[in-house]
């Protein structure tokens, strides 16, 4: 077994044992804590923090100094807002994310074989 099948099988697994879990935290909290929101209010929301992570990279990239616990905070709500996503729209996500990185190394693998990066 070379070390790239390995590394890749280790990520799965991480993936699978413990996002699932990280995912149900997630939703406790939110339940437990907040009124409840629509599938739609946090797909909106998650936008939007993405939207102002990239404002401060675009500001960062134009050279503008941003602190770090900036951008710190703002993928924390990216997080954040993506778990309580998938939460409301039923959406096992430690099986999406494995399902989807099988699919990107079955592509990455075939191109490699043509001489191409992915």
């Amino acid at each position: 077994m070379n070390s790239k099948k390995s590394i890749e099988k280790v990520l799965l697994n991480v993936i699978e044992d413990n996002l699932n879990k990280v995912q149900q935290q997630f939703d406790d909290y939110q339940k437990k804590s907040f009124p409840k929101r629509s599938p739609e209010f946090f797909c909106l929301e998650l936008n939007g923090e993405a939207g102002e992570l990239a404002n401060f990279e675009k500001k960062q990239w134009k050279g503008r100094h941003i602190p770090h616990e900036n951008f710190s905070d703002e993928a924390a709500d990216v997080l954040i807002a993506l778990m309580n996503y998938c939460n409301a729209r039923n959406i096992d996500l430690g099986k999406a994310v494995n399902n989807k990185i099988q699919k990107i190394e079955k592509k990455r693998k075939k191109l490699q074989s043509e001489g191409k990066e992915y």
